[in-house]
């Protein structure tokens, strides 16, 4: 071998990816494995032993991403045969988190034989006190935004702070449109101070990752959020790396079935798509509203939402009459859905998303208009980001106090943004043009992904 060959083989990372075992973490990881792997660099990818299969078609470097099977143990209170945050409703997210804290015995033995150089995680606060004797770096992946992280989990929050509290940013915040209305603040201050996994609280979890790891990183760019960026590195002192967008690829499979069939039946840009993530379940007249919201539009529309509470499927949480007045314009669907195909998809002109920063960021990529119905924590932080500070989408009114929306409310925002003719449509379709344009432009991830590698060897160069 030459020696210019041996030394582009000595700079090839092996990097280790423990993501929080939700759909939305296992893909974010697994887009920024893909970007890595493209470059030569080997991929250990440790993911829930059934949950392999939902992942093989966004694994485009199957000879560098190696899938490393977690067995998930199963805890009091943990439905039994859990995996995902998919099989779980939200009041057990807790024994879910439990049970991948129970997993450390499992990541180090495997560590210690594979022995890559780093190793990104999130929600496992242990992970850079369980690899550093075996020296390798940790890296807080973070999945959610740079924003998120300094108002809500800066250090100078206390992990007593009430709802009023959060109604301001913390000291040094950047001046933004970031707000949050009363029944956001109260929700927060509730999750923040909830169990999160046995005897430690989510605040607690997210400080003690962020103190312990070597490195935080975030899947965004200077252009859109450096500000906020600049501020968690000055609050936590600690190197932040950006990895720039991370436009996911398309999956390597096409729109099948049912959910094909029915948008090929449509025009061009005149179908509403409608999805709330893997996590997300609505109270039974929230759920209807907003399906009865869709309805009121008088378009063609497609949902993918989680059943309701109190209702076993999604069909049973319908209101009365709803399947039989929609007729065939209207899919309400309760599994899992190829989202990036159906955003990509010629008849797809409006999407209603929960703001998850994986759907916002596959949104905006493609040329459907945004409407914003954040439901908890960074979702609305996302939401006010989008709607205030870059103006791309509209946000559906809630009540201040209840934080309820109605039916009226989800129509008027849809149309809003697929009005032509309106101010505010026209101002939100530019603004989602030129942001399109700049995350798709040439060499854009490239240069960041590049550079964001060289601060990955620089990390493991140091003591």
């Amino acid at each position: 071998m030459q020696n210019t060959e041996m030394e582009e083989e000595n700079k090839k990372l092996h990097i280790a990816m423990y993501p929080w075992f939700a759909m939305g973490h296992l893909t974010a990881f697994l887009h920024i494995s893909n970007k890595l792997a493209l470059r030569g660099h080997n991929i250990s990818f440790f993911v829930p032993t059934k949950t392999q299969s939902k992942l093989m078609s966004f694994n485009h470097h199957p000879d560098l991403i190696s899938f490393i099977p977690i067995h998930v143990p199963h805890v009091d209170g943990l439905p039994l045969g859990a995996e995902t945050t998919a099989d779980v409703p939200f009041p057990l997210l807790t024994f879910l988190m439990t049970a991948m804290d129970l997993t450390r015995p499992q990541l180090e033995a495997s560590l210690l034989k594979l022995k890559p150089h780093l190793i990104f995680f999130d929600f496992t606060h242990w992970v850079p006190e369980a690899v550093r004797r075996f020296r390798i770096k940790s890296i807080h992946f973070c999945t959610i935004s740079p924003a998120t992280l300094g108002y809500l989990i800066s250090p100078e929050r206390s992990e007593s702070d009430q709802a009023h509290d959060l109604m301001e940013p913390p000291p040094g915040f950047p001046l933004s449109a970031i707000t949050f209305r009363a029944h956001e603040a109260r929700d927060l201050a509730k999750v923040s101070t909830n169990e999160f996994g046995s005897g430690i609280s989510f605040m607690k979890r997210q400080k003690l990752s962020l103190n312990d790891c070597d490195a935080i990183a975030f899947k965004t760019s200077k252009e859109m959020e450096g500000v906020y960026s600049d501020f968690v590195a000055e609050q936590w002192g600690k190197t932040v790396l950006l990895t720039g967008p991370v436009v996911p690829e398309s999956p390597n499979s096409v729109l099948e079935g049912e959910t094909a069939a029915f948008l090929s039946s449509f025009e061009k840009g005149s179908v509403v798509y409608c999805a709330f993530g893997s996590e997300c379940v609505l109270k039974k007249e929230q759920f209807q509203e907003l399906v009865l919201g869709l309805e009121l539009t008088g378009r063609p529309f497609m949902a993918a939402l989680k059943a309701p509470f109190g209702c076993e499927t999604v069909e049973s949480g319908l209101p009365d009459g709803f399947t039989e007045r929609v007729g065939s314009r209207g899919l309400v669907h309760g599994g899992w859905v190829q989202q990036q195909l159906i955003l990509g998809h010629g008849s797809v002109g409006c999407f209603v998303t929960h703001c998850g920063s994986g759907s916002l960021l596959e949104g905006l990529v493609n040329e459907c208009q945004l409407v914003l119905l954040p439901n908890v924590g960074d979702q609305v932080v996302n939401a006010r980001i989008m709607s205030g500070d870059l103006k791309v989408g509209v946000e559906v009114e809630k009540g201040n106090e209840d934080g309820l929306f109605t039916k009226e409310g989800v129509c008027k925002a849809v149309e809003t943004v697929m009005e032509l003719d309106g101010h505010v449509g026209k101002e939100v379709r530019a603004n989602h043009k030129k942001w399109r344009e700049f995350l798709l432009s040439e060499g854009l991830e490239d240069s960041y992904i590049d550079g964001f590698i060289n601060k990955l060897h620089d990390l493991i160069t140091t003591s």
